[in-house]
């Protein structure tokens, strides 16, 4: 069969990732559909994948997506008449020590919420799912009755003939060589064979997807890593239907394997594959056996199964598969090249999550944007920088090391850092800052007194805590100072900047000089793409200009999201700017006062109201002092040239020093924030919350003479009941600490998740944001009795549409 010389949609890569996009495409009616395959489909990383399927995911979305997976599994075999080897046979997750144990009795919560069945059992009941475990030394485990395992080569198999019946077509043995762009936009590919004409490209190049990426400047931030894992022979009581099991303390796994073990891991201290370029030719062969660094894995195993110290070994098998920065797998179009798209980076987890993610990839393709938020996995969060090999390398050894390490509350990874930093990362070092990291920025988290070490991590009180309680005391009673210069800081100038702002934004922007908005950026749908603040600088109508703050993660995105809706004809340009700006925030009752002694500008709240900024004089730089809070209460947001910043920093403190002035880093400012139930993108804003349902309808004029995206959606809900609604949750014990993520239970049953939590100076104890669902969200709250499930334990709580009062602001 000849190659064709053009279709609606080229696929690159024949592994599960590719073959399940292509069904899902075919599902939904896109035919004229091209896969290519540089080899043999499964030829690369897909035929020696393990084949274990879980439906848990560490949000509702993604575990909606996983669950589709294994429908989908459970009756392919069914539609295509070709077998994949699943099986319903149920996973078992154990813990050795009680803060595992806590961990999993959450996950348990969190799978009620989600709708997933997940019990919690006794190490005797382990022991009867598992007998040839030893389970004297576990404190517990759960058990997934929906879970299971597929042969992943015999399941891709039967994915693409899936898409072949419904007239997809796929070539093996075709390297593609390039892409063809015009005009910004995917026009075809160059292969081994001649050139193919596309109006949408799909990379789904697995381990190969981030040098395929580079060859049409599109940044797939990925990297192979040596994956290890041993077959045995026969061994007895081992049979079909015994269960996954998962010991994430010994960082090792187990699946039957024709009436032996097949078990693998993640060790500690990975070991990424030192060969780039990865060869095209690499298919079907695995790596050369390395016991040594095995040893802990295998060591581990004979303690949990002792049988292994005497079965049959069969091979041990050491084949590379590609893990990200973040350990979550990519999706989406990239925003370098308009109509290309990725599907990549699965970390070891690609059979149990390419069901689902095909059918999320064919629903963006068709309908122009996804279908639900996808955020975690979304390719827009990776800036450019993260495709440095090197630090790709030393992450990978990391985030594979960490897939079954004990993850922590507030545990940031370590490697790959500093990269991006304010010019006061030296300087707030010195005074006891501990940093973490935001989209590659270094930001202080909280400061230590001078020559404490950092406290150890925990599930219960933080040993930090008092530091940060300390720091909010400055911000609510005297004056406090936070670095924020990651914020990203967008300028938008040029003739039809403002018509572009006013079709894009939920708020009215048509605002004076020097004024400043807060408003929604939606979806066709209604939901939040962003929230953003822009300050108009200039209404020269030939060059009005438009500076757009919005978050630290968010710059990649929002960029994206607004170039591409500037239309073709209009005169407006945005550029990131992030990089030429700090942010210093002076907040608290004592900012004025403050400011009054370093510079001789007017700051009262008559000649600079609420929401407003102007350039000052500051010491011997000139700033933009803007009057606004994102913690609530009196403060100004100071935005400082980048090479002023270490003067305008030095000028303040020496001149607080009288008054109480402080360093305050993120958490306080995240808690406080919280407190005055300020929402934050990617905790309570996203694609699926619309401003109704967060509480946000005050900063969308929906009358807007002006149509904006998202309007018609809103309208369409006007009186409509709410699917869900944000609420404040204050819990009643001040001596729980609550960390977020936790299930929120009204009369026992669950409600929702808590979205953010913090210590609340105000209430004396912890406050969360998060959303109940259903009822719930029909009724108003003011002291609704709840609780929350914290490591297994439930801790009473209250819920409230309003908390606390907030006061004018000054």
């Amino acid at each position: 069969m000849s190659l064709p010389t053009q279709a609606r949609i080229v696929i690159v890569g024949g592994g599960i990732a590719g073959c399940s996009t292509a069904y899902h495409l075919a599902k939904a009616g896109e035919t004229d559909v091209l896969l290519l395959e540089q080899g043999k489909l499964t030829s690369g990383t897909t035929w020696h994948a393990a084949g274990l399927v879980g439906q848990m995911r560490p949000n509702r979305n993604m575990t909606v997506m996983s669950k589709y997976g294994i429908e989908l599994y459970s009756r392919l075999e069914t539609e295509t008449g070709l077998a994949t080897g699943w099986k319903q046979c149920g996973s078992v997750n154990v813990a050795s020590t009680p803060e595992r144990m806590q961990v999993l009795k959450k996950q348990t919560a969190m799978a009620r919420s989600f709708g997933v069945e997940c019990h919690l059992i006794s190490p005797r009941e382990v022991a009867d799912r598992y007998p040839v475990m030893r389970t004297d030394d576990l404190q517990g485990g759960i058990w997934l009755p929906g879970d299971g395992k597929a042969n992943p080569a015999d399941l891709c198999m039967s994915l693409a003939k899936g898409a072949r019946n419904r007239g997809v077509k796929m070539h093996e043995d075709i390297e593609v060589t390039g892409v063809i762009v015009e005009g910004g936009k995917v026009a075809g590919v160059r292969t081994t064979q001649g050139d193919v004409r596309c109006e949408v490209l799909v990379n789904c190049a697995g381990q190969w997807a981030r040098q395929f990426g580079r060859l049409a400047g599109v940044n797939v931030p990925l990297y192979s890593a040596e994956h290890f894992y041993i077959v045995t022979g026969k061994i007895e009581g081992v049979h079909p239907m015994m269960p996954v099991m998962r010991d994430p303390d010994g960082f090792i796994y187990y699946k039957e394997e024709v009436g032996g073990l097949l078990m693998g891991g993640f060790e500690p201290v990975a070991k990424p594959w030192k060969v780039d370029p990865i060869p095209a030719n690499f298919q079907f062969q695995l790596l050369g056996e390395d016991w040594d660094q095995f040893e802990p894995l295998m060591k581990n195993a004979i303690h949990r199964t002792p049988c292994l110290e005497t079965a049959e070994i069969k091979m041990l098998l050491n084949g590379p598969e590609s893990f990200t920065p973040d350990g979550n797998f990519i999706l989406g179009e990239a925003p370098e090249l308009r109509n290309y798209f990725v599907c990549a980076g699965f970390n070891s987890a690609g059979i149990a999550n390419s069901g689902g993610a095909g059918r999320l990839m064919a629903e963006w393709i068709v309908g122009g944007e996804p279908s639900t938020d996808l955020w975690d996995v979304d390719i827009r969060r990776f800036g450019p920088f993260t495709g440095n090999r090197k630090a790709l390398f030393a992450r990978t050894a990391e985030t594979l090391g960490l897939h079954y390490a004990m993850r922590w509350p507030r545990q940031e990874l370590e490697t790959a850092r500093p990269l991006r930093t304010s010019p006061l990362y030296d300087t707030l070092q010195a005074r006891g800052a501990e940093f973490g990291s935001k989209n590659g920025w270094e930001r202080a988290n909280y400061f230590r007194p001078p020559g404490v070490q950092a406290p150890a991590h925990t599930l219960g009180t933080p040993g930090w805590l008092p530091w940060v309680q300390a720091e909010q005391q400055a911000t609510r009673e005297a004056v406090a100072l936070y670095d924020q210069s990651s914020f990203s800081k967008l300028m938008l100038h040029g003739r039809d900047a403002l018509a572009v702002l006013q079709r894009l934004c939920a708020n009215e922007m048509d605002m004076a000089v020097n004024q400043m908005v807060y408003t929604p950026m939606l979806n066709g749908r209604g939901g939040f793409e962003s929230d953003l603040t822009v300050i108009r600088q200039s209404d020269d109508r030939q060059g009005e200009r438009y500076l757009i703050v919005t978050g630290s993660a968010q710059s990649v995105r929002d960029v994206d999201w607004i170039s591409r809706h500037i239309g073709a004809q209009e005169h407006a340009v945005l550029t990131d700017i992030s990089p030429m700006y700090s942010v210093l925030s002076v907040m608290g009752p004592r900012a004025r006062e403050l400011l009054a002694r370093v510079s001789p500008d007017d700051l009262s709240p008559e000649a600079l109201k609420f929401s407003w900024s102007r350039v000052i004089d500051l010491g011997f730089a000139r700033v933009r002092a803007a009057r606004m809070a994102y913690v609530g209460g009196p403060g100004f947001e100071l935005y400082v040239p980048v090479e002023m910043t270490r003067h305008v920093y030095q000028t303040l403190m020496e001149a607080g020093a009288d008054l109480g002035l402080r360093d305050a880093g993120y958490f306080a400012l995240d808690a406080l924030r919280i407190e005055r139930g300020r929402r934050a993108w990617g905790a309570e804003l996203g694609p699926d919350e619309t401003p109704f349902e967060a509480g946000m309808m005050a900063h969308v004029r929906l009358d807007k003479p002006v149509p904006f995206l998202g309007q018609q959606a809103l309208q369409q809900r006007l009186g409509q009941p709410l699917r869900k609604k944000l609420v404040t949750i204050v819990l009643e014990a001040a001596e729980v600490y609550a960390w977020g993520g936790e299930a929120i239970l009204v009369e026992g049953a669950s409600a929702g998740e808590i979205s953010s939590v913090g210590w609340s100076p105000l209430a004396g104890r912890c406050v969360a944001l998060g959303y109940v669902r259903g009822p719930l969200a029909q009724v108003a709250h003011a002291g609704t009795p709840a609780a929350i499930e914290l490591w297994g334990q439930t801790h009473a709580a209250r819920l409230f549409d309003h908390w606390p009062p907030r006061p004018a602001a000054s």
